[in-house]
């Protein structure tokens, strides 16, 4: 680590008889420097650089005696070798989709932190570059096409040095980036918030590395698009009757949505996510012939693709959401999903490992699938209006769905949230409307207790 000092004590120049015959001493805390010259004219340079430095109040590096703005000149480098080395230490400790986020983020601000853009890539080809080949760690050891490696020695050459995001302009070149899509459109907001933070992390380590003084962004004036609402839109949520008609609309999808029917019905039922689901299996369900049952939900495997995960499967392998690898959450079901699942591996069985749902050729359920089976569903059921809408536009809405019904019914939110996995705050925050539903019962309660109080006795 660095060890830095304010005691500077700098000497005149002496004169030996060596080949280089200038040298200048000076004193850093208890540490002695030198350096010789081969001009007079050198050395004065160097003397005034030093006495300039120390009077302006810089720190100085004990270890090599040189003003801070010194060392961080030396150690400087590009930002693409940043950005580089930032993936590799995230890498390891980074879930697939996590490490698919970082990338994005790192291949939108290179493409536009550049000395100049003369004989810049293709801004979509360079993007692809950057993101699938600069910043996927696990790819750095294979032989990339040669318009790749060609587009990446272009950023090598010309990207910033990371000391010029010291200056206003570059950061806010570099925030405007994360704000804008690649047709030039206003990304969402929360694709915003989150390459921010990403930046905001990776300027950070630059930091610690040496690289920058500070942070810019806690200082830069930058005033990026409204972040989207914590709150839920109610408008997104189908009620019960509508969910159950999507249901049943999604088994009359071929054998797809046959297979599928009691898939969505565990988001639904279950309140699980989709991640959660694709890979339950036999010992995660208990089915009796009457009454309620239960999920046992241990793991998401959300699919990242085979060149982000450490297995080279196209789905990730990690704990729950927000909770300890090892932690597992059993979900009540009602008898409706109990029965939904039980005709399910009536009809399919489970697959040789054990899964309840798969592909025709016994792989993973993947989004693009139930996707496109959830879209035809959605489009047999609603209105052409309705289709104009966010109603149930999502196979996670009916996530939604189940969480607002349990909140309705007047379930208490800590069991909510524990079924659901999310913390009790979140919650609050992301389901308030559905919560403020509840004020008119709420009111009468309170009325009749206070007209209790004012009955005569």
């Amino acid at each position: 680590m660095t060890e830095w000092s304010y005691t500077v004590r700098v000497w005149a120049i002496r004169k030996r008889p060596y080949r280089k015959p200038y040298q200048l001493r000076w004193q850093v805390g208890t540490r002695p420097h030198s350096e010789s010259f081969l001009t007079s004219g050198l050395a004065e340079s160097r003397r005034a650089e030093l006495i300039t430095a120390a009077r302006a109040g810089e720190a100085f590096d004990v270890e090599t005696g040189m003003p801070k703005s010194r060392v961080q000149k030396d150690r400087d480098i590009s930002f693409y070798q940043h950005a580089r080395n930032y993936m590799e230490l995230k890498w390891d400790d980074a879930p697939a989709k996590t490490r698919v986020g970082l990338a994005e983020t790192m291949a939108t601000v290179t493409a536009v932190l550049v000395k100049d853009t003369k004989g810049m890539p293709d801004a979509n080809a360079a993007r692809g570059a950057l993101y699938g080949w600069a910043f996927n760690k696990r790819r750095w050891d294979q032989e990339a096409p040669e318009d790749v490696r060609r587009m990446l020695a272009w950023y090598s050459r010309n990207s910033l040095p990371v000391s010029a995001l010291s200056e206003a302009p570059a950061v806010r070149k570099a925030l405007n980036a994360c704000a804008k899509r690649l047709d030039g459109k206003t990304a969402a907001a929360s694709v915003i918030h989150r390459k921010r933070a990403v930046f905001h992390q990776a300027l950070s380590i630059a930091v610690e590395d040496g690289l920058l003084t500070e942070n810019p962004l806690h200082t830069i004036q930058w005033n990026p698009p409204e972040r989207v609402e914590d709150e839920l839109d109610p408008e997104c949520v189908p009620d019960p009757a509508m969910a159950e008609v999507l249901l049943e609309a999604v088994a009359e999808q071929g054998a797809r949505g046959r297979h599928l029917k009691a898939f969505f019905g565990c988001l639904y039922y279950g309140g699980a996510r989709p991640a959660e689901i694709v890979a339950l299996g036999r010992d995660d369900v208990r089915l009796p012939r009457r009454g309620w049952g239960k999920l046992r939900l241990s793991e998401s495997r959300p699919r990242a693709g085979r060149s982000w995960t450490d297995s080279g499967e196209a789905h990730d392998r990690k704990g729950l959401k927000h909770r300890p690898r090892a932690a597992v959450r059993w979900v009540p079901i009602p008898p409706e999903l109990v029965a939904l699942l039980r005709w399910h591996v009536t009809v399919n069985g489970y697959a040789p490992d054990g899964r309840l749902f798969r592909t025709a050729r016994g792989g993973m359920v993947q989004e693009s699938g139930y996707g496109e089976v959830w879209r035809r569903a959605r489009e047999a059921v609603l209105s052409p209006d309705e289709l104009k809408t966010k109603l149930a536009k999502r196979p996670y809405d009916l996530r939604h769905a189940a969480v607002s019904t349990w909140l309705s019914s007047g379930v208490e939110p800590q069991l909510v949230a524990y079924r659901a996995g999310q913390s009790v705050a979140v919650l609050f925050r992301f389901y308030a409307k559905f919560l403020k539903g509840g004020d008119d019962e709420a009111n009468a309660k309170i009325s009749a207790r206070l007209a209790q109080r004012r009955a005569p006795a």
